[in-house]
């Protein structure tokens, strides 16, 4: 038998299997909360939003406006930024490989979707689809750009200042483009014939440009207190009045979590990957993989130390790795090396079907859990609620109008957290629906207290965020709550509440 791959032969059926599964989930599974909430930005458009930038909730306004609300049209940009992403793979592996690049790209597409960290974020309608395709963008041109300056001494500026406005779209997708971008930069320091670019207008004239695409961001903080940047500088903070603390166990779970979630076979497979020559010997495309990739892994590593590092946070610092992946399971052909090493070639064989079998299972998990049933429910009764939040939005919706209707005066709606306002406003649809929470949000930007006050408000709660106390106190009276179970298969998911409150009389908003 032959020791090296053959790719057609396995890539096609096994990627059949991960678009099946894709479309599963995009056509039928109920928005997860926060793709609800974030759908929800986009009927209420601005400069920018509290919890992240705002091209996610521009897109979704713009295609909600052009093509109705449904669960294809919510995830319709992924549709299309996977597509785009899987190109610009292509594109590296013709500038890589050249006239072995489908081979090869055939590969990379499979090691991508292996990976549970992908599979789920590429699929999801988050920020982070616009995020790495962005980003994988910029590098590419930025690596096209330094190849040429390394020839030439110039450089094609084009490419520079392309880099410059897709790394600009990535920050207008989530704050964490700036790994990026010190990616790129630790790479232009660290080598000797790079660094008269620190020199160059262009650099700067670039580093203009990526930061004028993300003016909405700051003019938005302007007008509001800069909220959104405080928020993103508490909400990992655990100082105390002690001040930081170390905490020793949470770099070895940010890592541990990473491996397990960008596949232990792609982790290795990015180990030997790494000790292997550059697949163009002259192109800057392997230094700056590893800056994208050191840069990011170590900051994220020491905010682990002190404060809180989740693991999708690092999603951009494995982009590039994954095109030198595929030469650990595919080498190029040498007469010789199938006779020295058949061994080694089908114990990478064997990694390579492990690999694809676990992001096969993850994948299939993934659409289970999240569009026939929460896997977490058969364990502990109320864990893990934000999944058990993806089921029982029909019954809720209908129970919803049915309470309206016995209002004397078209009521508001109301919920008591912004996943569960969001889920409802998607299914009713009514973007007015508010959300009255301890926690500040989205929703707090939007409530016009003085305008409901005096009005019927029918409340939506569940036994996670129940109405509390500083909540009923805004109503002149709550009636007794309506009980709605949601069950599936036999098995109790949840129960929501719903209840008319009168007279609202609107507590000061803590903004």
């Amino acid at each position: 038998m032959s020791s090296v791959l053959p790719p057609f032969k396995f890539v096609l059926p096994i990627l059949g299997v991960f678009i099946l599964l894709r479309l599963v989930f995009w056509l039928n599974t109920f928005p997860n909360p926060d793709e609800a909430y974030y759908w929800l930005w986009g009927q209420h458009l601005a400069l920018s939003y509290y919890d992240h930038p705002p091209l996610q909730a521009w897109i979704q306004g713009a295609f909600t406006a052009l093509f109705g609300r449904s669960h294809f049209v919510l995830r319709l940009p992924n549709l299309i930024s996977n597509i785009v992403f899987f190109s610009v793979y292509y594109q590296i592996a013709k500038y890589l490989y050249g006239r072995e690049a489908n081979r090869f790209f055939g590969l990379i597409v499979l090691l991508v979707l292996a990976s549970p960290l992908y599979f789920l974020f590429l699929a999801l309608a988050w920020h982070d689809h616009l995020l790495i395709t962005c980003s994988l963008i910029a590098l590419f041109l930025f690596i096209q750009f330094l190849d040429g300056y390394s020839r030439d001494g110039q450089g094609i500026s084009w490419q520079l200042y392309g880099s410059a406005i897709a790394l600009g779209l990535a920050g207008l997708s989530k704050y964490n483009a700036l790994f990026v971008a010190l990616g790129m930069l630790s790479a232009i320091a660290s080598h000797p014939q790079w660094r008269p670019l620190l020199r160059d207008r262009r650099l700067y004239l670039a580093g203009v440009m990526a930061a004028l695409m993300l003016l909405p961001i700051l003019l938005w903080n302007l007008g509001n207190d800069f909220q959104s940047f405080r928020y993103y500088v508490n909400r990992s903070g655990d100082s105390g009045a002690g001040g930081l603390r170390l905490k020793w166990g949470e770099p070895l779970v940010f890592l541990l979590v990473s491996i397990l979630t960008v596949s232990p076979f792609n982790v290795w497979a990015m180990i030997q990957a790494i000790q292997r020559p550059n697949p163009q010997p002259n192109s800057a495309y392997r230094t700056v993989a590893l800056w994208t990739f050191a840069v990011s892994t170590v900051l994220l590593t020491a905010i682990a130390c002190v404060s809180t590092a989740l693991y999708y946070w690092n999603i951009t610092a494995y982009l590039l790795l994954f095109s030198l992946m595929p030469a650990v399971f595919l080498p190029k052909d040498r007469p010789t090396s199938n006779i020295q090493h058949p061994t080694s070639n089908i114990f990478h064989q064997a990694l390579f079907f492990s690999g694809q079998f676990y992001g096969l299972l993850f994948a299939l998990l993934l659409v289970i859990h999240y569009s026939l049933f929460p896997l977490s429910a058969l364990g502990s009764p109320d864990g893990d609620p934000d999944s058990r939040m993806l089921f029982g939005w029909d019954e809720v919706g209908k129970a919803v109008m049915a309470e309206a209707a016995k209002s004397a005066t078209p009521p508001f709606f109301v919920t008591t957290d912004y996943r569960s306002a969001s889920a409802l406003a998607y299914q009713l649809p009514q973007p007015d629906v508010m959300a009255i929470a301890d926690r500040i949000d989205q929703f707090d930007f939007w409530l016009d207290a003085n305008a409901l006050k005096g009005r019927h408000a029918v409340i939506l709660s569940d036994d996670w965020h129940p109405v509390e106390p500083k909540l009923a106190a805004q109503f002149q009276h709550l009636s007794e709550p309506v009980t709605i179970p949601v069950t599936r298969f036999g098995y109790w998911i949840k129960n929501y509440y719903v209840q008319i409150g009168d007279r609202f009389n609107p507590k000061p908003n803590p903004l």
